[in-house]
């Protein structure tokens, strides 16, 4: 199959997944605000897809989701959502594609930077929206929407993300790489 047709389709379904999964812990918003449940197939996308696929996904999700269901609110909750899973997809995605050995080891490296990347997007976005509506977005406020009301979400998110992608990889279906070196090219 076209690599091209097969990473438009897995994009596509990572999209699916990420406009349904909040429904499960939607009936609770104080659960899903804990959970993250977007983050999880935009993370998935830009490591299985590559960074280009994760971070589109990634910008399309919670704008498509505000738009089709009203949640999360437009702004400035979308907005800022839409710049910090672009992030997500793009940065897991590059540096688990520039990763020497596509492993465990690797995965946990890029999804913590992608993590850390993310919400200091989120962070500077909701900065300057709030800054242009007249309100202000203090450090409690950015250390308790980043972190602290995060932590279920990223405990599951560094729990799942790896045990999916070492499923895939036993399947075959996404297997891990490990670069080359100059002799292995040779033969």
């Amino acid at each position: 199959m076209n690599k091209t047709i097969k990473n438009l389709t897995l994009a596509a379904m990572f999209l699916a997944i990420g406009l349904v999964l909040p429904f499960l812990t939607g009936q609770i918003p104080q659960i899903g605000n804990m959970l993250l449940p977007m983050h999880i197939p935009v993370f998935l996308c830009g490591l299985i897809c590559g960074w280009q696929y994760g971070g589109a996904i990634g910008f399309i999700l919670p704008l498509l989701r505000s738009a089709l269901f009203g949640a999360p609110m437009f702004f400035p909750a979308a907005t800022a959502m839409a710049f910090e899973l672009l992030t997500y997809g793009l940065v897991a995605g590059l540096l688990y594609s520039l990763s020497r050995w596509q492993c465990v080891i690797a995965l946990y490296r890029c999804l913590i930077v992608a993590m850390l990347a993310g919400r200091a997007v989120w962070g500077f976005v909701q900065v300057i929206q709030l800054g242009l509506s007249g309100s202000a977005f203090t450090w409690q406020a950015f250390m308790s929407g980043a972190f602290l009301n995060a932590i279920p979400g990223i405990i599951l998110q560094l729990v799942l993300i790896p045990g999916i992608m070492v499923a895939l990889n036993r399947t075959g279906l996404v297997p891990f790489k490990k670069q080359q070196t100059a002799k292995q090219a040779e033969q």
